[in-house]
């Protein structure tokens, strides 16, 4: 194939009617020029400029080229332009949804330092656990834990999001510490109403293998940080 850089030269010896000209515009000798025009012509198998002492003129085969080649140059700009923009300063509004207990200790302070590096944003910052629309919603990203249902929405795997079990130190007093998953049978749970799996029935993992248990409890909430502070306030 020949070289394309060989041919934005050809085209541009055309338009100017002179290899020094060329030069002068590439900043290269006035020779490269010439060879290069030549290499093409080897390579192509057909003479594609008339020279001659006072001017040079396209051939049959290089008026033909030309007519074909002479946009490449805009073409090649056109497609460099259109993504100039990628490598400027960020600006614009953006509404996102976050859970709860994630915003709070994590993605707060992870936005805000978002916004200070790029000053022409501004951002929503809505915390809310419940499974927003983000269309009839007019959110443009969100962000939840969960198994995403089929969908035409462009999703990006963050992070793992493992649940633990615990327990306030006055609650184990009392109720005594579980030492196995079925233990928690004769404990009063604390539910998460917007668990995918359901508010009571936890699962649990023990190398490849998983399991759900169906436990009980009096008091349930669809917001972490509520069961959080029921936990650390000894709920039994």
């Amino acid at each position: 194939m020949p070289d394309i850089d060989d041919l934005v030269l050809f085209t541009q010896v055309i338009e100017n009617g002179s290899f020094s000209k060329v030069a002068e515009l590439n900043d290269i000798n006035k020779s490269v020029v010439s060879k290069r025009v030549s290499k093409l012509e080897n390579t192509l198998g057909v003479q594609l400029i008339y020279r001659s002492t006072r001017n040079l003129s396209p051939t049959e085969a290089g008026e033909v080229l030309y007519n074909r080649a002479k946009d490449i140059n805009e073409i090649a700009a056109a497609a460099f332009n259109a993504i100039d923009g990628y490598n400027e300063a960020l600006s614009g509004h953006i509404r996102m949804s976050v859970p709860t207990i994630s915003g709070d200790l994590l993605l707060a302070e992870a936005v805000s330092d978002f916004c200070q590096q790029h000053p022409g944003l501004t951002i929503d910052m809505s915390m809310d656990n419940r499974f927003v629309d983000l269309i009839t919603d007019n959110y443009d990203l969100v962000i939840r834990t969960g198994y995403l249902e089929d969908s035409s929405l462009i999703a990006r795997y963050i992070f793992n999001s493992r649940w633990v079990i615990c327990g306030s130190p006055e609650y184990i007093a009392k109720n005594s510490e579980p030492q196995k998953p079925k233990d928690l049978l004769r404990h009063n749970c604390l539910g998460y109403t917007h668990e995918s799996t359901g508010t009571y029935d936890w699962q649990f993992k023990r190398n490849s293998d998983i399991f759900t248990l169906r436990v009980s409890g009096n008091f349930s909430s669809d917001n972490s940080a509520a069961l959080r502070k029921a936990a650390l306030g000894g709920t039994d």
